[in-house]
């Protein structure tokens, strides 16, 4: 690590907040910070070389001039300031993605008052968004990475403006206690789901199958869509299509189903089964090490947990077999 990381690891250390803080949160003036920009270091080395000429030739309106435009860009310096001070940090969420896939925050501010904020940016690292604060407040998103799966706590957040002017840089940092979830990175390339113990199961009709099966007469409520018009048109009265469908049998995804592969990518392959199951409209339980089976059951719940229970597994590998 070189000399300027160094320092710079040392000044996050002392900016507020030092600890995560609960939500919501007010961003009072204790914790905004104003620093010149790089055009407003310029326009100050301008205004002291325009100032320094004017009083080496006795030039009363040019003092005029350059007194003027330093009290508008120590304004600005306020007006930036208080284009955070009375932010208030209400709520942030997301929904869990694999290991891998940005995690996209959703993050509600609202205003003290009723001061329209625009030209607002939040920022993790090199990741950033733009919005404004409506009376009735706002909502943006923020993308941030993901490496691994399980428990992600949320990292220091930057508000920052460099409104109106552009002649200061004001920011605040927010740093929720708050804990997100990342699922297991599915397989690529993973074989196709196990056979359940008692097979495939027995054919049986189904409206939403595959084959054909027979025709019927229409009864209140069946789809548009499944009325033969043509075969109707024949026997004068409305006929229904009946189809198939394999009744599949339910799965047991079990944790010894992946013997031999290392760890996470045992893990990786059950979430993959798990989406694979899903996409199929399979009925499914989990069976993992040291943790009682799931019921057996489909849908975008029993997926969730399903998939949080590979997630929080340990990383350790001895609790693995």
């Amino acid at each position: 690590m070189d000399v300027f990381a160094q320092f710079r690891q040392r000044l996050q250390s002392w900016v507020r907040p030092r600890a995560p803080e609960v939500l919501p949160v007010l961003l009072d003036r204790h914790r905004i910070y104003v620093l010149p920009t790089r055009t407003g270091m310029f326009f100050a080395f301008l205004l002291a070389a325009m100032l320094l000429g004017a009083l080496n030739f006795n030039n009363n309106p040019a003092i005029l001039l350059a007194l003027l435009l330093s009290g508008a860009a120590l304004a600005s310096l306020i007006a930036a300031h208080l284009q955070l001070s009375g932010l208030r940090i209400l709520a942030i969420a997301a929904e869990p993605v694999p290991a891998g896939t940005d995690l996209r925050l959703k993050i509600a501010l609202e205003a003290a008052d009723t001061r329209i904020r625009n030209g607002l940016q939040l920022a993790y690292q090199q990741r950033h968004t733009h919005t404004s604060i409506q009376p009735s407040g706002s909502t943006c998103e923020l993308h941030i990475p993901t490496l691994h799966r399980g428990v992600l706590p949320l990292p220091r957040l930057q508000l920052s403006t460099v409104q109106p002017l552009g002649l200061a840089h004001a920011w605040a940092y927010i740093w929720p206690q708050q804990t997100l979830l990342v699922y297991p990175a599915p397989e690529v390339q993973a074989p196709p789901l196990p056979v359940p113990a008692g097979g495939e199961g027995q054919p049986q009709l189904h409206r939403a199958g595959d084959s054909l099966h027979h025709l019927r007469d229409y009864r209140h409520g069946d789809s548009p869509r499944t009325v033969a018009w043509k075969a109707s048109a024949r026997h004068n009265s409305l006929l229904v299509r009946d189809y198939e469908q394999q009744q599949r049998g339910e799965l047991l995804l079990d944790w010894q189903h992946t013997a031999g592969l290392p760890y996470e990518q045992r893990i990786s392959r059950l979430a993959r089964w798990v989406d694979d199951a899903e996409r199929q409209g399979r009925r499914y339980a989990l069976q993992l090490p040291t943790q009682p089976r799931t019921a057996t059951d489909a849908g975008d719940v029993h997926r969730h947990q399903c998939l949080r229970a590979l997630a929080l597994l340990p990383r350790n590998e001895q609790h693995g077999d």
